[in-house]
């Protein structure tokens, strides 16, 4: 403090002469001077002014709320400050100096309840901050010792004061630390003393001026003596604090407005929420900020399933006071019986136990799927256990948009961790491959873990304040799905990580934290730069290789064009990122000349062997320059990021880079990260598709399921390989030794087919390369090179001859890769061989994670999962690669950095390559508030992104046709097309049936009705819906395949409206089928398909599509055809859309359709057709002409069928050909029967807008269906059995005249057809 006050002081002098000095020499005029003591003087005036405005705050009359929110942004103006590295280092100063605390924590504002309870929030807030564990000059983080030698050093300095100058104050200053620098401790020691007393002790401090003589003090005791004791009493650590903190909220956080704000929130106000700025104080803070957004992001989740789950459950009061339920919910159930089985003592320095186990007893009388699914809860699962004691009488309704808490009489929610499910004898039933055992009756007993934190501070109120045995009261217990429940295994991930040392790289600790040279990380400013590259298959000849350079001089180190043939190494020019400066010219322009000149060296993969699967495979994607330079950089140590517009080509770069650091580096291990399993997938099938070995991949997580092949890349299914691979190989050795006329039994292990091939194998080879190797100068006779070769006999089963005979050279060569055949087949057996000394499939895929896997891939919430079993496995990689990386939270970004423990204190990560496009879609963030006001929506990559992190923008798009491509283009830099765009049959031919294609359809409101809202957010448009299943339908019957069309829109409310309008008209019907997807835009990032019709659904107001990202996604989905449904007047006035509608209004705003056009066309895209077109005004317009083509379809083909089976025997060649062509024709007539019989009318609209299935099953995550998935409408009245249809064409037609009407969209009756 004394050091502060000083550097003040000389501040202060200092400006004060640096301003005198300005102005006698003319720099400035008395105006300039006095606008610089104003500058200089501001903060400070803005503080007094502050706490003038706080001490006019009355402690119990009525306030103005202008007053409050004054304050409270003022509190949080001063946590922005305090909580940026820059700010703070001048600005604590100003804060110690007004005692700006103390004033706040001693105002009436704070013991106002009500007014004052996020002031005071904000206030906890503030206080953390200014007592961050930093180093304000350096920027170091201070370690627990450190802050306790700052600690003391503040205590024993006042000790000293105390003993020098204060008689008063000698038992204080005479006692040990630890006695005195409690709080109560210090105000027992203090308290006595006098306002003047405290004043000189505070003055000696430099706390406060010094107290003239004769003169009293104008402060007040209490604001004296809260300065003494808040600057001098003992604080938790933070870690401490931390490690403390119950994981699970509850009901106090879960409904605290101002902690866990609702979906409404608006923006206007400020909340006690820490932000996700641009910097950080130190990776503590980073990771502490992120543990609590995380833990209230989970906690705004809880409290939406809670409110869900107890409102289904509808508690009453009973007619005795106590509780009954009047509903049910499928994922909540009352409690029978809650025991505490076990308190575990705790450990040494703890006050919180160990463990607390219970066990929580409930009554499965429901269907047997519920009961399932109650009984299939795994180990590690988190349910919530409830008290509610309702006051309202039985049958009281719950109206959703009153007081939740109120309604239920909720009072109590606690978390708990599933351990298992008791048995029969009470013992937890384990999980594992045995089956488990069939309980009888409905009573099932699950044995849980509960809070130790929680607990203690449970039980520590009930018994110091008499307050109410939490655990007693409990009478209902709720599971949540497990997609969305793995909260509290994320958190202890990132408390742990807060525990240990983490250990980043240094060249990436200041760019995570947002300071220094942004571009330091870049490969170009990397100390370990790597001169010679080997690009394996990345380039497709050496004229692609110079394009891919533009502006640089290639040499190859080989003037005839014919070995100049890829693979090819390239020797980049390697300059140092700290360079001396160079005063000659000369120097510089020749300095020049050679960072622009690249060596290059093709090279021949050495011959593998004579099989046809020992050829490499080969890349065949001709990368353009920027995708090269990204692949470039990838191979570089450092940081990489990709930024990749849609269509891009991000994953084949991500793919070519992990090939190419697998050839270079092959002792180092790749991490692929994504944000999705669909992303990995994908990833990894292209994987798979490069001259890597299989035995080096691993998939870890759920989805592996989803690859599209048959191999299994999980870790159980790479162990299974490994074991089918070593019989397979030892096989390959019984045959070799077989053909080497060898005795014994050299195939019974790995270990004795290595002893075969060291005494052998190796023996003979040795004897034969001495017989053929170069002797002199006279090159050995071509010929001897194939009779002298010692397994002829073993390669007899490849493709003959095996020796060309051509020269020596060439057949020592083949001679060299059958050797090489050879010696992997007992290299792949060396590595195999732990598997026979590892006897557990558990051991045995533990070994292959840590040791044999060299390209690992897991989803980031995986990551976050498992990092703890991963680093006490002993995991390690060398480099990181993560796709989506825009898409996944920052926190989950940053946690697979420190997935393994530092080796000697440093990282050993060596590359991290980030790709993504961070003008699409971001993370999720459900709640508004933290989505907005803490930027939790900011992913890691936006973030670097924004600082100034260089990157490596894609610039050419090969999904779309160009006129498509322009819809997005324009949020790009420099978006162009790849050549096939323009160039390729499918492109440049028009979509048939459709005169153009993209286009924007105008939808008006259907019977005086356009967008409605069932329930909060669950907005459907029946005109919009009927309108694009129309237009799905009419693609169908022209011939376009089902699959090769995927469904859009902007809510969930109308994919499900879609979904069970599809199911109604033509679901079930052969001749139509169901489109590829019927999905949300945002659940398709990352997806495509050749055509889209998309669904806008607003007609009131434009809705979360105002977002550009989102736009972005909508817009660049289709290959081919884009058609979007929607009300036009609201969307073209918008002017976050113009750039995109401004194009879409271009064109006619109805549908236009060539019906007669065949599928597929020879039409040009952009030429006038010679078919005639048809406008389409309306959806019911639509919907009869959809109508009429099905039948008249019908009708062709029925008549077309029955001219067949008329012909004379005599028109055809053989007479059994007649009899089965009647039996496949009567066959097809069934099938047109049935076919007419499902699809209905055009004015059959039975698919309600408001149907209570949506209205309460549907959360905005809800997964997708895909078409294999949506057999079954979410309305199943709405959709007429099949065998209820009728059998004949006229019985299935309703009259295209009758009236479309509301009712009809509401509540047809079930057999309507």
């Amino acid at each position: 403090m004394m050091k502060r006050w000083i550097q003040k002081q000389e501040n202060s002098m200092l400006a004060e002469l640096h301003f005198t000095l300005a102005y006698y020499a003319g720099l400035w005029t008395l105006d300039d001077v006095n606008w610089a003591y104003q500058e200089r003087r501001f903060l400070s005036q803005l503080i007094q002014k502050f706490i003038s405005v706080l001490k006019s705050v009355p402690l119990s009359e009525p306030v103005t709320m202008d007053k409050v929110h004054y304050c409270e942004r003022f509190i949080e103006l001063m946590i922005d400050l305090e909580a940026l590295l820059p700010t703070r280092r001048w600005f604590n100063t100003i804060l110690d100096d007004s005692h700006l605390l103390v004033h706040c924590y001693l105002s009436n504002l704070v013991r106002r309840e009500e007014d004052g309870h996020l002031f005071s929030q904000l206030l906890d807030m503030l206080k953390f901050y200014t007592g961050f564990e930093i180093n304000d000059q350096t920027g170091n983080a201070l370690t627990e010792n450190e802050m306790t030698t700052i600690h003391y050093d503040r205590i024993t300095s006042l000790q000293r004061a105390a003993f020098a100058h204060f008689p008063e104050l000698y038992d204080f200053a005479l006692s040990n630390v630890a006695e005195v620098d409690t709080r109560e401790s210090l105000v027992k020691f203090f308290g006595p003393l006098s306002s003047n007393t405290l004043h000189q002790v505070a003055s000696y401090l430099c706390l406060l001026p010094t107290l003239p003589k004769n003169e009293d003090t104008t402060f007040d005791k209490e604001f004296l003596l809260e300065l003494l004791v808040s600057r001098h009493e003992r604080r938790i650590s933070q870690i401490q604090q931390l490690n403390q903190m119950p994981l699970y909220p509850t009901e106090k956080i879960i409904w605290d407005e101002n902690i866990v704000p609702t979906e409404y929130y608006s923006g206007e106000g400020c909340l006690a929420l820490p932000k996700l700025n641009l910097q950080f104080l130190t990776l503590h803070d980073y990771l502490l900020r992120n543990f609590n957004l995380f833990r209230l992001e989970s906690t705004y989740e809880i409290r939406q399933d809670i409110e869900d789950s107890v409102s289904r459950m509808k508690p009453w009061q009973s007619e005795y006071g106590g509780v009954v339920f009047g509903g049910w919910a499928r994922m909540a159930q009352p409690i029978v019986a809650f025991t505490v089985v076990e308190v575990a003592k705790p450990n040494i320095g703890e006050n919180w136990p160990t463990r607390v186990r219970a066990d929580v007893t409930i009554n499965l009388n429901v269907r047997d799927h519920i009961k399932d699914e109650w009984e299939g809860l795994r180990k590690h699962d988190v349910c919530f256990l409830i008290t509610v004691r309702p006051t309202k009488p039985y049958g009281t309704k719950f109206d959703r948009r009153r007081p939740f808490i109120e309604q239920v009489g909720l009072v109590y929610v606690r978390g708990c961790e599933i351990q298992g499910m008791l048995d029969d004898k009470g013992r937890v039933i384990e999980d594992g491959p045995e089956p488990r055992p069939n309980l009888r009756g409905e009573s099932r007993t699950f044995r849980v873990f509960l809070d130790p934190n929680q607990y203690q501070q449970d039980m520590t109120s009930t018994i110091q304040n008499g307050a109410e045995d939490v655990y007693e009261t409990f009478n209902i217990i709720m599971r949540r799905k497990p997609k969305e429940n793995n909260f509290k295994a994320v958190l202890e991930t990132i408390r742990n990580l807060m525990n240990t040392d983490c250990v980043v790289p240094d060249w990436l600790h200041d760019i995570i934290l947002g300071y220094g040279d942004p571009s330091s990380a870049h490969y170009s400013k990397m100390p370990n730069q790597i001169a010679t590259l080997d690009f394996n298959d990345t380039f497709l000849s050496i004229e692609h290789l110079k394009a891919s350079f533009p502006g640089h001089n290639v040499k190859v180190t080989v003037e005839d064009p014919a070995l100049q043939i890829p693979p090819f190494r390239i020797t980049f020019p390697v300059r140092s990122g700290k360079g001396k400066k160079r005063k000659d010219a000369d120097v510089e322009d020749e300095d020049t000349e050679e960072a622009k000149t690249l060596i290059v060296e093709p090279h021949v993969i050495p011959n593998r062997g004579p099989y046809p699967y020992n050829q490499p495979k080969r890349n065949t994607i001709q990368f353009t320059h920027t995708q090269i330079e990204a692949i470039r950089a990838g191979m570089q140590p450092g940081l990489t990021m990709v930024v990749g517009p849609p269509g891009t080509g991000k994953t084949d770069v991500a793919v070519q880079i992990i090939s190419n650091i697998y050839h270079n580096f092959p002792e180092q291990r790749t991490l692929i990260v994504t944000h999705s399993n669909q992303a990995l997938n994908q990833l990894f099938e292209k994987i798979m598709a490069l001259d890597i070995d299989e035995r080096h991949l691993l998939r870890l997580g759920h989805g592996e399921e989803e690859l599209e092949t048959e191999k299994d890349f999980s870790r159980y299914g790479r162990v299974n390989y490994v074991l089918a691979r070593r019989i397979e190989l030892l096989e390959e050795v019984k045959r070799l030794q077989k053909s080497l006329g060898v005795p014994g039994d050299a195939s019974y292990t790995c270990e004795t087919a290595g002893y075969f091939f060291l005494y052998q194998v190796m023996s003979r080879w040795e004897e034969y390369i001495s017989k053929v190797k170069n002797k002199g100068s006279t090159l050995p006779d071509v010929t001897e090179v194939s009779t002298f070769f010692p397994f002829h006999e073993y390669f007899a089963n490849a493709p003959q001859p095996i020796f060309k005979g051509r020269s020596y050279e060439e057949d020592m060569e083949i001679a060299e890769g059958c050797f090489r055949h050879i010696k992997k087949i007992f290299t792949q057996l060396e590595e195999f061989r732990a598997s026979e000394l590892l006897r557990s499939g558990l051991d045995r895929s533990k070994y292959l994670l840590v040791k044999e896997a060299k390209i690992i891939a897991m989803t980031c919430t995986h990551a976050a999962l498992k990092r703890h079993d991963l680093v006490k496995l002993g995991f390690k990689y060398d480099n990181i690669l993560m796709e989506e990386a825009a898409q996944i939270l920052e926190i989950e970004t940053f946690i697979p950095l420190l997935l393994q423990n530092p080796q000697d204190g440093f990282s050993r990560l060596k590359r991290w390559i980030m790709i993504g496009d961070h003008h699409q879609l971001p993370p999720v963030i459900k709640n508004m508030a933290f989505q907005k006001y803490s930027n939790m929506e900011q992913s890691l990559f936006t973030r670097f992104v924004r600082v100034g992190v260089p990157t490596v923008d894609l610039d050419a798009q090969g999904r779309a046709r160009a006129s498509l491509c322009n819809l997005y283009n324009w949020r790009y830099k420099n978006l162009g097309n790849l050549p096939h765009v323009q160039l390729l049959p499918e492109f440049s031919t028009a979509n048939a049936g459709l005169l153009y294609d993209f286009q924007l359809i105008n939808v008006e409101d259907f019977q005086g009705v356009g967008e409605s809202e069932p329930n909060p957010y669950f907005y459907q448009n029946l005109g919009e819906a009927e309108y694009v299943v129309a237009l799905f339908m009419y693609m169908c019957l022209l011939g376009y395949p089902a699959d090769k069309i995927s469904i859009l829109t902007t809510y969930n409310g109308q994919k499900h409206l879609i979904r069970d309008i599809i199911n109604r008209r033509c679901g079930n019907n052969p001749l139509i089928g169901r489109p590829n997807k019927v999905t949300t835009v945002d659940r398709f990032q990352g997806q495509q398909n050749d055509y889209i019709l998309l669904s806008l659904v607003r007609t009131r107001a434009v809705g979360h599509l105002r977002d550009v990202r989102r736009l972005v996604v909508a817009m660049s989905r289709a290959r081919l055809g884009l058609y979007i449904f929607a009300r036009v007047s609201l969307f073209q006035n918008c002017f976050e859309l113009t750039p995109a509608f401004s194009q879409l209004t271009a064109r006619p705003l109805h549908l236009h359709i060539i019906p007669t056009e065949p599928f597929p066309t020879t039409r040009k895209n952009g030429e006038r057709p010679s078919h005639e077109v048809q406008i389409i005004k309306n959806m019911p317009q639509m919907a009869n002409f959809v109508y009429n083509m099905y039948m008249h379809l019908i009708q062709t083909t029925h008549h077309y069928h029955q001219t067949l089976l008329q012909l004379p025997p005599a028109m055809v060649e053989e007479g059994e050909e007649v009899q089965n062509q009647e039996t496949e024709l009567e066959t097809e007539e069934e099938a047109m029967t049935v076919q007419v019989d499902i699809i209905p009318s055009p004015t059959d609209t039975s698919c309600s807008q408001e149907t209570p299935a949506f209205q309460t099953d549907t959360t905005p995550s809800q997964t997708e269906t895909t078409a294999s998935e949506t057999g079954a409408s979410s309305n199943p009245e709405a959709i007429p059995a099949l065998s209820e249809t009728t059998t004949t064409v006229a019985g299935a037609v309703s009259s295209p005249a009758e009236a479309y009407t509301p009712q009809d969209a509401t509540s047809a009756p079930e057999g309507t057809k």
